[in-house]
């Protein structure tokens, strides 16, 4: 029974022949796992932790860890892997902070080749599915310590660890973006300097009825998004003429270029807070300016738009027909790797509807909330409004220097429904009067999930491989005459230590504005070359629309 609904669960994945394990080699000594369980019922549908552990210990002795990326929790206990486990968890479905890649690559070149390395060492990278958030690790690694390109990385991880024609391993635009990202940062020193960061205004073509716009970043070493501001109406400033600021047609593109169109007064109008029609709704297709009544600061340079469009229903129900977000970091879209971490201190990053993320890892994103969506940035050592933050310099550890890991998340939570599937969706809701100045219909409370749907979603297409790209790996666990393992605690040959001190200086050197990263979805990533604006001396001035097209 427990081996049906391990089926029922993977969808069309393949199953492990002797120890019915969903696992692959994405590498010879890199292998990637859906995440084990030891609590019921996961433990039904999932690997049960016991029988990971078994074949792990019997296939690769003591000469295996675990890498695990789960915010939700790991749903197994350390003592279960006899402690060898690494933590660096960031929640479903999004790009981690960049602040912990190179954590994550040193930890995991230091097992796999540092001074005390034995022969044979395996990493094992696991998140929920071991797909997005796993293969953003995954391909990370071979991009920054094995020498190998963003595309090889991401067509290697899709061939090993999923079907033909069940889509890439990773998918979803964010954690694209933030593989590209780990190649742009490899490629110049490894410097990476986190800041705080203002968004200013937020620009919006097209922009539909009842649309929620609100700005989110991580908090708790990335363990936890938060909402840091919701746009309400008095925040909105709505542009009359349409027909002189056209909605562009043109593919998704990433453009940090600060080129602005000024707005005469009688452009828009701040006497009213937003523009309705006889229906009293909002009115929908409008180039809209978001402008914070209050300066809106995130603690690091990673930035999320989230979209949340709702239409009003009846009886106390809201429903609920367009989900999207996207994230972006302001030091790489300021093409600070390129200028020895120097970053632009502000911009402009623009992006259509069609290159969002859709709802948890999906490109389903629902109706069009909007046509296109820029969002205007500076660090706060530029804003007098709020008190700086000193940048903080971050840099790989050198092989033999202590490697910070994050604080773990509860492992009981994966076991709670609530917590495992937490996500926005489609649907109805119920309507909720805090929410009442944000929208004509608003909600922020969900009726419901469903985590069978989610669980499916997660293992759709997934398939096992052995190390040398074997579809299926041959072996025998635990049986009769066949060696096992001791479950002693093996020596890592690497200390732990938690996150050091910032460094307060940075480098000096020029300013480049435009990196011009791709935005794609789909499997086949191109890679495009760096743009830069030569004219850098121009500054976006708050109120003014950005010209279309640029």
């Amino acid at each position: 029974m427990a081996s049906l609904l391990r089926q029922i669960v993977a969808g069309p994945r393949q199953k492990h022949p002797e120890a019915g394990l969903d696992l692959c080699y994405v590498t010879d000594n890199i292998i990637a796992t859906s995440g084990p369980s030891s609590t019921f019922p996961q433990r039904a549908y999932r690997n049960p932790t016991d029988a990971l552990v078994k074949y792990l210990d019997y296939k690769h002795s003591t000469h295996w860890a675990i890498w695990e990326f789960r915010a939700e929790g790991t749903g197994y206990p350390d003592s279960e892997v006899y402690g060898r486990i690494w933590h660096y968890p960031w929640p479903d479905h999004h790009p981690p902070p960049f602040a912990l890649i190179p954590n994550i690559v040193a930890s995991m070149r230091d097992w796999l080749k540092g001074p005390d390395t034995k022969p044979g060492r395996v990493v094992v990278v696991h998140c929920k599915a071991g797909k997005g958030r796993s293969g953003t690790a995954a391909c990370s690694y071979l991009i920054s310590e094995e020498g190998w390109t963003v595309e090889d990385a991401l067509f290697r991880f899709t061939t090993r660890r999923m079907r033909s024609g069940f889509g890439a391993g990773v998918s979803i635009p964010s954690q694209l973006r933030w593989i590209r990202y780990v190649d742009q940062w490899t490629k110049h020193q490894k410097l990476y300097v986190e800041r705080q960061v203002e968004i200013v205004e937020v620009h919006a073509w097209g922009l539909r009825d009842g649309v929620k716009v609100a700005v989110e970043g991580y908090v708790d070493e990335g363990r936890t998004i938060k909402n840091f501001h919701t746009f309400n109406r008095y925040e909105r400033i709505v542009v009359d003429n349409k027909e002189e600021y056209p909605i562009p047609t043109t593919s998704p593109t990433i453009s940090t270029s600060s080129q602005s169109l000024p707005i005469p007064d009688n452009k828009f109008t701040t006497t009213e807070p937003q523009r309705t029609t006889s229906s009293g709704l909002e009115a929908g297709g409008s180039a809209v300016i978001f402008r914070p009544g209050q300066p809106i600061v995130l603690p690091t340079n990673d930035l999320c738009i989230d979209l949340e469009r709702r239409n009003k229903a009846t009886y106390g129900w809201t429903m609920v027909t367009s989900v999207a977000h996207v994230w972006f970091n302001v030091f790489f879209e300021g093409h600070g790797p390129e200028n020895h971490g120097d970053a632009a201190t502000d911009g402009v990053f623009e992006i259509t509807w069609d290159a969002m993320d859709g709802i948890k890892g999906s490109a389903r994103k629902g109706t069009r909330a909007l046509d296109r969506l820029a969002v205007v940035w500076r660090t706060v050592i530029c804003a007098n409004e709020v008190k700086p933050k000193l940048p903080q310099i971050i840099t790989e550890p050198k092989e033999g220097e202590p490697v910070p890991e994050s604080k773990a998340a509860d492992w009981r939570n994966a076991q709670h429904s609530n917590l495992a599937t937490i996500g926005k969706d489609l649907g109805l809701r119920t309507d909720s009067p805090v929410s009442v100045n944000v929208s004509k219909a608003s909600s922020l409370r969900s009726t419901g999930s469903n985590p069978q749907h989610s669980e499916e979603d997660h293992l759709k297409g997934v398939k096992v491989h052995g190390p040398s790209g074997e579809k299926h790996i041959t072996h025998e666990v635990g049986g009769e005459g066949q060696p096992r393992v001791t479950a002693s605690q093996p020596d890592l040959g690497m200390p732990k230590v938690k996150s050091p001190e910032p460094i307060a200086h940075m480098e000096e050197g020029k300013r480049i504005w435009d990196i011009g990263l791709g935005n794609q979805a789909s499997a086949d990533v191109s890679d495009q070359k760096s743009r830069q604006d030569p004219d850098t001396s121009k500054k976006h001035v708050p109120g003014q629309i950005l010209k279309e097209g640029v």
